[in-house]
């Protein structure tokens, strides 16, 4: 936590970037597991490093046990969250806008939101990521799982996302004020399952049982929301990279069947 901390200037930057409250961040004596993903994006410190007791450097998956397919899959997950929980600050932004290698379903949508990342600020963005999400009195989105498919927050799905969290391990975050089924955390959650270290020990939950459970019926709505959404502009680019991998997933899904 002190190496996190100093890297990215304190607890209010570090609470900011996450999208966690200050007084949560200063009760952790280290990062939580469900937090480890989003630390890791907002400081560049290694998941085995903040946490090598989850993710001892001789304990991550080795590469030649997850496919190209999967390890992309993954790296967007946790991208998506990273940006749908805060805005993305300067240097992320700078990271964005590099140029991308390769070829395959989600490269273009990468090479737009490289371009999109390289046409904003970080001062436009975080404008824009508070309008769309949080807001004087409630960004233009709500994006949750309860929201979506009960039009209340709080409801049966939330219930049901905490119920295989808990099967999975994971546990609240002291003063964490988003409910679980916020769609960053859900992605996080994919990325974890997808990476599936073996000492987490996870059991018969995989990714596709949590993206049928969670994910995948819901989210596509949110995706074109955010897409038509007044405040979006860089975010328009993310929605369209969520939205394929969500219409990725659920062709992958239906297949499995």
């Amino acid at each position: 936590m002190e190496r996190a901390l100093s890297s990215i200037g304190g607890v209010s930057v570090l609470a900011r970037a996450i999208g966690v409250s200050q007084p949560a961040v200063s009760g952790w004596k280290r990062v939580p597991p469900d937090r480890v993903l989003a630390v890791e994006a907002a400081t560049g410190i290694p998941r085995t490093e903040l946490r090598p007791d989850l993710y001892a450097e001789a304990e991550l998956t080795p590469p030649d046990t997850l496919d190209e397919v999967d390890a992309a899959r993954a790296d967007t997950y946790a991208l998506l969250a990273t940006l749908l929980w805060h805005a993305p600050d300067a240097a992320l932004l700078r990271r964005l806008a590099a140029p991308v290698q390769g070829e395959g379903p989600l490269v273009d949508l990468r090479r737009t939101l490289a371009e999109a990342a390289a046409a904003t600020t970080q001062a436009l963005v975080e404008r824009e990521h508070f309008a769309l999400f949080t807001g004087l009195g409630g960004g233009e989105l709500l994006p949750y799982a309860s929201y979506y498919l009960t039009g209340f927050v709080h409801e049966r799905p939330l219930a049901d996302v905490r119920r295989d969290l808990q099967a999975l391990g994971f546990v609240r975050t002291e003063g964490l004020s988003e409910p679980e089924d916020h769609i960053a955390f859900l992605f996080e959650v994919m990325a974890a399952l997808i990476r599936d270290p073996p000492n987490l020990q996870l059991p018969s939950i995989d990714d596709a049982a949590f993206f049928k459970a969670h994910i995948q019926g819901w989210s596509s709505r949110l995706f074109h929301d955010l897409g038509r959404a007044e405040a979006a502009q860089f975010y328009r680019s993310v929605a369209g990279l969520a939205a394929r991998l969500i219409d990725i997933e659920t062709q992958a899904a239906s297949l499995a069947a």
